[in-house]
C-alpha cells in the first residue's frame, strides 16, 4: 500500500501554482498574482472544503480573513486559535487563488484548473480526516457527484441523509457564511435551529479527541 503523499510538500507546490495565470484551461488567464492559500496538515480531522479565497484572504494571505470568517467560527462553536491550528483543520478551497470579481462585485467561481489539478492528492495527504463541510454549491457539486441534486438549498435540507451516508470521511453539506447569504438564512430558518447544534456537537467531540 502506498503512503500517503506529504501535505506540507505537496501545498509548497500548490503555493507555486501558476496554471491559472500561464497555462489557464478555462476561460481568459488570471488577471492578477495568484497567491494559492490553503491549510492543514495529516493529523488535521476536520476539514473545511470552502470555495475560493475572497479579497481580504488575498491580501493577507489568511483563508476566511473576513466576517463570513466570523460567521463560520461561530457555526462550528470554536475560536480563532482553533480555527487556525492547520494540525486539527484544515481549509482546502476549491479553487486556492483568489479568482476575482464580475462586474457587480462579487467573487467569481473557483477556477476549474485548481481543483483537476490539486483536488484528489489534497485529501490523499490528509488521511485523519473524519469529517468535511462542503461550503457552498461548487464544493458540494465536486465531493457529492450525483447526490449533488436541486440546487445547494434542496442538498442542504438533505443534510442528514448526507451525513449518514456510507461516505469516509463523512461529509456535511453547508452553505457558505458569506454576508450576502443573510436572505437564505432568514428564508431557511430550520438550517440554525436543525444543523448548527448537530455540527457544534460534531465538532466539539472530535476536537476534544484531537487533544
Amino acid at each position: 500500500m502506498n503512503a500517503s503523499p506529504d501535505f506540507e510538500e505537496l501545498s509548497r507546490r500548490i503555493r507555486a501554482c501558476r496554471i491559472c495565470r500561464d497555462t489557464p484551461r478555462y476561460g481568459t488567464a488570471l488577471p492578477h498574482e495568484p497567491r494559492p492559500i490553503l491549510q492543514g496538515s495529516a493529523s488535521a480531522r476536520l476539514c473545511i472544503a470552502s470555495q475560493a479565497p475572497g479579497t481580504r484572504a488575498h491580501a493577507s494571505g489568511i483563508p476566511f480573513a473576513d466576517r463570513s470568517g466570523s460567521r463560520l467560527r461561530s457555526w462550528l462553536g470554536i475560536d480563532e486559535l482553533t480555527f487556525y491550528d492547520a494540525g486539527k483543520v484544515a481549509i482546502v478551497p476549491m479553487g486556492s487563488c483568489f479568482p476575482g470579481q464580475d462586474a457587480k462585485g462579487g467573487d467569481l467561481g473557483p477556477r476549474r484548473e485548481c481543483a483537476e489539478a490539486w483536488r484528489r492528492p489534497l485529501f490523499e495527504a490528509l488521511p485523519s480526516l473524519e469529517l468535511v463541510l462542503l461550503i457552498g454549491q461548487y464544493a458540494q457539486g465536486w465531493h457529492l457527484g450525483d447526490e449533488f441534486r436541486d440546487g445547494l438549498t434542496e442538498t442542504v435540507r438533505r443534510w442528514r441523509e448526507v451525513l449518514a451516508s456510507p461516505h469516509k470521511p463523512r461529509i456535511l453539506p453547508l452553505p457558505h457564511p458569506s454576508w450576502r447569504n443573510n436572505g437564505w438564512l432568514k428564508r431557511n430558518p430550520w438550517f440554525e435551529a436543525e444543523v448548527l447544534p448537530v455540527l457544534q456537537t460534531e465538532v466539539a467531540g472530535m476536537l476534544k479527541q484531537h487533544r
